[in-house]
């Protein structure tokens, strides 16, 4: 029979690392969990004591004893008396994964049979490891230091309670937490110049999932949309799989171009607080002229509020605000200000569209998470979001200060967009400059940027532009970073 302390049959089942996010309690259960169910733990094969485990791990002895003490209440382990712990055989008579037969090996071609090209749209800019970099000047992450740890878990500790759970936990068909609908209302929209009723308000799975929702109910194949050249590429690529027909529209110093919007277009989708990515401002006479062509052309404006939760020194309204015809649909989101990960965002529109979203969102999630809208409802209800926000907006002012006079200082040949407010910096390099090389160069140097080609409708072309993001990097570390991108575009930093 095999020995517990045979170290060739165990060396290949553990893989314990201090840099996971998880305990190394939680990686010794998963470890021996998988093993269990991948049948490479035999019925008759004891596990390594914990004595030998934990010797064999580098970790104290009662973090495997309480491993091994919860893998036994949740039935995948038996302890025997005097023998040790074994696999339960309960478990081991689930069939196991069967293997494919030859016929199964040909395998249908679900691409050829789709009828959306979502796999064929521009991919996401994923930056997996961005927290391991010494310089992540990333877009749209958070940064550890600022999240409100503390209050966030009071807030859920509170959403935990026995009669909070009774608020929640049955299934609330097409409805929102009343008390996530009234601190929208009245916390958050009213920062923008927009009070609307709660029948005007639908809670989404973040801003994407809102455009989608959008979308799927208002377009069809033909339906022309203008929208911010550069601007969003999720957006633009939502649109296209709705079949709509998008139309570039360029933007300058004073944002969207609206006299180039064309006349037929049936949407126009803007970033008017911060203009996505340049973080231009929409200018007032270009605001009311978007306004009275929508009026004029029986436009629908789709106005994305990213980033407009933040404290601007002249913060403008938004166009929701000033709208009286009820053209504007205004998205909303909490990802830049209290965390990406909780894909909480909001829709304020028309009742009729309100409802009419409700009916969709029924198929597609029925709601958001409801213990979620809860916990949200109770940090904003306890005025924690709004301590966040005034953290937040001091940090990234002065970290963008900071950031415009490291590339004064190192990178004088780049022309940046200097906006207040916001979470980036948008930047434009000397001609010839091809910012996806550039950004090769600098992930070898530690030095994490976004090029700049993708948020542009010819993607495919090479582009001088990239964005920084000032969310996730410490302010330290912003001066540093810029030098090592100096140095990786091919240019001397200047001595400090």
């Amino acid at each position: 029979m095999p020995q517990r302390n045979d170290t060739a049959i165990w060396s290949g089942l553990f893989r314990i690392s201090a840099e996971s996010g998880q305990t190394l309690q939680a990686q010794i259960r998963q470890a021996i969990v998988a093993a269990i169910l991948d049948r490479q733990i035999a019925a008759s094969m004891p596990l390594p004591s914990c004595r030998i485990l934990a010797e064999k791990l580098g970790v104290a002895r009662g973090t495997v004893v309480l491993a091994f003490q919860q893998l036994v209440d949740q039935g995948f382990l038996v302890a025997r008396e005097r023998r040790g712990h074994f696999v339960n055989p309960e478990v081991l008579a689930t069939p196991a994964k069967p293997q494919k037969s030859p016929e199964q090996q040909n395998e249908i071609d679900w691409k050829a049979r789709r009828q959306i090209a979502a796999s064929d749209m521009p991919p996401p800019n994923k930056q997996e490891n961005w927290i391991k970099s010494s310089y992540p000047f990333v877009y749209g992450q958070f940064d550890p230091a600022l999240f409100p740890t503390a209050e966030w878990r009071e807030c859920n500790r509170m959403a935990l309670a026995v009669l909070e759970i009774r608020n929640w936990a049955s299934d609330m068909v097409d409805r929102d937490d009343p008390l996530l609908i009234e601190q929208i209302q009245a916390r958050l929209l009213p920062r923008r110049g927009i009070f609307a009723n709660p029948d005007e308000i639908i809670v989404t799975l973040g801003a994407q999932n809102a455009l989608y929702m959008l979308a799927s109910l208002l377009m069809t194949k033909g339906s022309k949309v203008a929208m911010e050249d550069p601007g969003y590429p999720d957006a633009r690529s939502i649109f296209k799989l709705a079949g709509a027909d998008v139309q570039p529209v360029p933007v300058d110093e004073s944002g969207i171009v609206t006299s180039a919007i064309p006349a037929d277009s049936g949407f126009v989708f803007v970033t008017p607080s911060h203009h996505c990515p340049t973080m231009v401002p929409l200018s007032a006479e270009r605001r009311q002229d978007l306004l009275a062509r929508a009026n004029r052309n029986n436009q629908i404006i789709i106005e994305d509020g990213y980033d407009s939760q933040l404290l601007d020194e002249a913060p403008q309204q938004a166009l929701k605000s000033v709208d009286r015809s009820g053209r504007v649909i205004y998205v909303g989101s909490m990802s830049k200000t209290l965390a990406p990960g909780l894909r909480l965002g909001y829709i304020v529109a028309s009742a009729g569209l309100i409802a009419e979203l409700r009916a969709l969102r029924r198929f597609m999630l029925r709601h958001p998470p409801a213990n979620n809208q809860r916990a949200v409802a109770l940090f904003l209800s306890l005025g924690h979001h709004e301590a966040l926000v005034r953290r937040l907006s001091a940090a990234f002012e002065e970290r963008r200060k900071r950031l415009v006079h490291a590339i004064d200082a190192f990178l004088p040949e780049w022309r940046s967009t200097d906006s207040a407010g916001g979470t980036s910096l948008w930047l434009e390099g000397p001609r010839g400059t091809d910012s996806r090389d550039l950004a090769a160069a600098a992930a070898s140097r530690s030095v994490i940027i976004e090029p700049g080609d993708r948020f542009f409708d010819r993607s495919d072309r090479p582009s001088r532009f990239m964005r920084l993001g000032i969310s996730s990097i410490a302010l330290q570390h912003i001066e540093p970073g810029i030098r090592e991108l100096a140095t990786a575009a091919g240019r001397r930093p200047a001595a400090a």
